[in-house]
Order: C-alpha cells, then sequence, then structure tokens
C-alpha cells in the first residue's frame, strides 16, 4: 500500500510538471490504502511502476525550472512525505532494514 500510494503520488507530481494544471484536483488517495495483499507479479508491476516515477519526479528536480511559491512549497512537501513513506517500507520490509543494534 505505501509503494502504491507514493507511486501514485509521485505520478499526479510527474504529471503537474509535464502538463501543469492540477491533477490533484480529483485525486483518489484513499485506493493504495485498499490493497493489503498482492501476487508476486503485482509486486513486481507496482515495485517497476514505484522506480518510474521516483525517476521521473527525479528528472523534474534536477532541471531548472520557474515555480511560485505554492508550487515550491508543494515540491518540498512531495520530497518529505516521499521519504517518510520510503523509510515506512525500509521498516516493513526487514530484507532492506539497516543494519541491527550493536551490528554497525
Amino acid at each position: 500500500a505505501h509503494a502504491l500510494h507514493v507511486a501514485y503520488g509521485l505520478g499526479l507530481n510527474n504529471k503537474w510538471a509535464r502538463q501543469g494544471g492540477n491533477p490533484f484536483a480529483d485525486a483518489k488517495w484513499d485506493e493504495a490504502w485498499k490493497t493489503s495483499a498482492v501476487s508476486e507479479q503485482e509486486w513486481k508491476s507496482i515495485r517497476a511502476t514505484l522506480a518510474a516515477e521516483i525517476q521521473g519526479w527525479s528528472d523534474v528536480l534536477s532541471r531548472p525550472r520557474e515555480v511560485s511559491d505554492i508550487e515550491l512549497r508543494g515540491m518540498i512537501g512531495v520530497i518529505v512525505h516521499t521519504a517518510y513513506h520510503l523509510g515506512a517500507i525500509r521498516q516493513i520490509d526487514k530484507s532492506i532494514r539497516g543494519p541491527r543494534e550493536g551490528t554497525f
């Protein structure tokens, strides 16, 4: 659910960066949270989508552009919000957690 949520949110931000306007107006933020289990193939697809959206957002951030104050605040908020969810994913998935206490 965290991965779907992040991919969806970054997809909206990438759409905003490409097309402008307000792609968030009719966003369905609750959809991702309805997911509690996926197949191996679905998980692979979710990870691929997430990777593509992260790369897209990274590309947006790497190119200088003029933005209003509210857009800049929104962009910073996206960075912080995404970091929160990526940290949650890291905590949930034992295979990608950091070192255990006392092992570093």
